[in-house]
């Protein structure tokens, strides 16, 4: 995993006055934390708690049993995209007994990240279907844990995604791999803000 270093670790430039929110949602373990610490310039903030016998019987472990940690509120990253302009990563609690918190972090993003394990892609229908249900853009990325090779085609059978929907894979481990997933975002904001402008008509040559 990448470290991150000092030069990373940057104070907020005091001219920075507008800040943009994305969000990184997904199932148990398929990375979040991971991803928001490869990407973060700054040490990030997480809420990780280690897992204790409390949690045997309600969170589902199968495909992550040496998961020690799990997060527990949300992480906090950041990334200084200029001298005005500030985003800001919320990376969301996988298990189900936090997804009520998902709602309160969806407000005022722009877009969001659905991290998948494909060997468990079934953990992301409920992130997939909230984000849907706000309406609010993302990509998929599929994060490598080693698992069987599915092609895009398939994930995106599985998860039953509009074409529209951009799909990526992806290492979190690596900066900038993470860093090519929220460029894949961005660039999908972007084709959803132009294919909402209407269209303007023709200015009708004057008649002579």
């Amino acid at each position: 995993m990448d470290s991150v270093t000092s030069e990373q670790r940057r104070t907020l430039h005091s001219t920075a006055d507008n800040g943009l929110k994305i969000v990184v949602v997904g199932g148990f373990g398929v990375g979040k934390t991971t991803l928001v610490r490869s990407v973060s310039e700054i040490r990030p903030v997480n809420t990780e708690e280690t897992m204790t016998q409390a949690g045997e019987g309600v969170d589902d472990t199968v495909g992550v049993a040496a998961k020690t940690a799990t997060t527990v509120a949300f992480d906090f990253g950041r990334i200084s995209l200029d001298a005005h302009n500030v985003l800001y990563l919320f990376g969301a609690p996988g298990q189900e007994r936090f997804w009520f918190l998902w709602d309160r972090l969806f407000s005022g993003t722009l877009g969001a990240v659905v991290l998948v394990d494909t060997r468990r892609l079934a953990d992301s229908w409920y992130a997939i279907d909230r984000l849907e249900h706000h309406g609010t853009p993302f990509v998929v990325a599929c994060n490598d844990f080693g698992g069987p090779v599915h092609t895009p085609a398939q994930v995106r059978e599985a998860l039953d995604l509009a074409d529209e929907v951009p799909l990526v894979f992806c290492d979190a481990r690596s900066r900038e791999s993470s860093k090519q997933v929220l460029i894949s975002l961005v660039e999908h904001l972007r084709s959803v803000v132009a294919a909402s402008r209407p269209t303007p008509h023709p200015i009708p040559e004057p008649t002579p």
